[in-house]
């Protein structure tokens, strides 16, 4: 803090986590007791695998963030890649960036 009299903006928290999904590809972040009053801004990111994956936060609270992931193989059709459909992605680790709103 400055002695000089000028006003420093507090930090907003911040948490960092990183989980494995389990068998149906849900990731869940839980946030330390009182870090957060409200449900924190969170980013999510994968990391990589062989195929396409993409993830989607279903739950946030002030108490914990719950993930998402999907995977799908590319496939070819008629000399077009298209992606097959998505399939939940056990195993997965996922990265998780919790601010206070």
């Amino acid at each position: 803090m400055s002695t000089a009299g000028d006003y420093e903006t507090p930090q907003r928290r911040q948490e960092r986590a990183a989980a494995a999904t389990d068998g149906n590809g849900v990731a869940t972040f839980v946030w330390p007791p009182g870090a957060f009053t409200a449900p924190p801004v969170v980013t999510v990111a994968v990391e990589a695998g062989a195929g396409f994956r993409s993830a989607r936060i279903a739950s946030n609270t002030a108490a914990q963030t719950t993930v998402a992931v999907l995977q799908a193989s590319g496939i070819t059709l008629l000399g077009i890649g298209v992606l097959a459909a998505g399939t939940p992605a056990p195993g997965v680790t996922v990265h998780a960036h919790a601010v206070a709103p």
